[in-house]
């Protein structure tokens, strides 16, 4: 097998596109082609696109005309588009922008290494075909039950094309970068080098939102098994990572298609047990969902960390019926205390969206008194636009663009006044900081982490100092207790006192 056959796997989007991406280069690599960092050094440039709302859209075009400018200035010989954007359009996705030289759903992920091979050859294959995934499975969740095994799950560690195995890598590639010596096989390759990874726990949705196009191009919900999960979370713990930060459309539903909805609940001790791994974050919350006794397991589970990222979109309750959602203001501040009576120093995040059809003056009010009284750590603020196929486009009440444009640049002012008087609030706290790395601000260092009240990427970040102002000298993946001292908008400041201790690692039964 030639080493020539180099391939470049860019991502856009989400964390759950960042799994999806790192399972397809684990299975390229196991096929001998060469993982490179830069597209314009790659044979192949695979783009994994994100299809979720116009900007993301926007960004992954570019970044697959960009890929297509290689061609002339770099290796590059083909671009092939994967990804939610591709399942989610297909052939007019193909039709619209020929310089991809081809468009590939979900179920060719199998099969990556030989639909790249004629690629390379020649051939420009048939663009996918779009179709509804919630069709694919059972619509009852408990009659799920081994249905999955036939429907394409990125991230989700299924087995390869059937047709043969896979040869033996190259050198290059050492078997052990892309799968343990013994056990159940994980066929990922790390894209990365930081102390956390994404860890996919589910795919899929069974809710129906009526501004989101997700579960049709991602299908119903299926949790993949405990096990499964494990021993990925062993394979990152050997290569480096300490975080793991769990993924899904929706972690409130996760075990409901295998018969247990508490299943979370006694998985998250067996993954802050294992070996290499000392803290856990659980994401994608939804608060009709959210049961006590979850509560309790996330803030009682020693290395779970107290962060709590739930999916409110808005706080009127009767804009959030015709979302297709449950719950309002009270309530939703009444599971904020929830959360603040188990951990008073909890982070919380949440998103909303500003200008949903029908929309009134006292909608927003209501949103915005929400926001005043909620003392939310994060708040992603999103303008309402169409999505193709949802229940909402067809909707009447709809709002012009202008003033759409003017609740969020209010909503936001507003999000990032309360944002930084939260982060205000820490001065003085102590904090666990993973630290991940150096940033250069102005040419000067400084050591930059996450306090576990911080999500990755979107969250803000804390930057370490000494009491002299310093960088100290501590490594990526180390994880400090700190004090905080000052703030920087929603980052925050803190002077390192000791190394957390580590915790005894004792595995629990499922």
């Amino acid at each position: 097998m030639s080493l020539a056959r180099s391939v470049a796997v860019v991502t856009l989007g989400c964390t759950r596109n960042e799994v999806d991406s790192e399972e397809l280069a684990g299975r390229l690599a196991a096929e001998g082609w060469t993982l490179v960092d830069d597209a314009a050094q790659a044979d192949v440039a695979v783009v994994n696109t994100c299809g979720f709302v116009e900007q993301a859209k926007k960004d992954s075009i570019d970044a697959l005309l960009e890929a297509n400018d290689l061609k002339r200035t770099g290796r590059t010989q083909k671009v092939v588009a994967v990804g939610c954007m591709a399942e989610r359009y297909g052939r007019s996705l193909a039709e619209e922008l020929p310089e991809a030289d081809a468009v590939l759903g979900f179920d060719s992920y199998a099969d990556m290494s030989g639909h790249l091979q004629r690629i390379l050859a020649g051939e420009r294959p048939a663009s996918h075909v779009p179709r509804d995934r919630r069709t694919l499975l059972p619509l009852a969740p408990a009659a799920r039950g081994g249905a999955s095994g036939a429907v394409a799950l990125p991230g989700h560690q299924q087995p390869t094309a059937p047709a043969d195995l896979p040869p033996t890598p190259e050198p290059s590639t050492p078997l052990a970068d892309v799968a343990p010596a013994s056990g159940p096989r994980v066929v990922r390759s790390r894209l990365d080098d930081r102390p956390w990874a994404p860890l996919k726990i589910a795919s899929g949705c069974d809710r129906r939102c009526a501004f989101c196009a997700i579960p049709m191009f991602r299908g119903s919900f299926v949790s993949r098994r405990p096990e499964e999960i494990l021993q990925e979370a062993r394979w990152l713990g050997e290569r480096g990572v300490r975080e793991v930060f769990l993924v899904s459309e929706n972690t409130t539903s996760y075990g409901k298609d295998l018969g247990d909805l508490r299943l979370i609940d006694r998985l998250l001790p067996e993954l802050t047990t294992t070996p290499g791994i000392e803290r856990v974050r659980v994401s994608y919350l939804q608060p009709a969902e959210i049961r006590p006794d979850l509560l309790d397991a996330m803030a009682s589970t020693p290395g779970v960390v107290p962060y709590f990222d739930i999916s409110f979109q808005h706080a009127s309750g009767p804009l959030l019926r015709r979302m297709r959602r449950f719950g309002d203001r009270a309530s939703f501040l009444t599971l904020l205390e929830q959360v603040r009576t188990r951990l008073p120093e909890a982070g919380i995040r949440t998103n909303v969206i500003v200008g949903f059809p029908g929309e009134t003056e006292e909608d927003l009010a209501e949103l915005t008194a929400f926001l005043e009284e909620a003392r939310l750590d994060v708040v992603g603020v999103f303008g309402y636009s169409d999505e193709d196929g949802t229940e909402a486009e067809g909707l009447g009440g709809k709002l012009d663009e202008a003033i759409i444009a003017e609740r969020v640049a209010a909503v936001t002012a507003l999000v990032e006044e309360l944002t930084a008087q939260r982060a205000e609030e820490r001065v003085g706290t102590l904090v666990e900081v993973l630290v991940e790395g150096v940033e250069t601000d102005g040419g000067e260092d400084r050591l930059v982490g996450r306090a576990g009240q911080q999500g990755p990427d979107v969250d803000g970040v804390t930057y370490l100092v000494t009491p002299d102002g310093a960088a100290p000298d501590l490594a990526p993946g180390t994880i400090v207790t700190a004090e905080v001292v000052a703030t920087e908008g929603v980052d925050l400041v803190a002077v390192p006192l000791l190394p957390a201790p580590s915790r005894p690692q004792e595995a629990r039964p499922l």
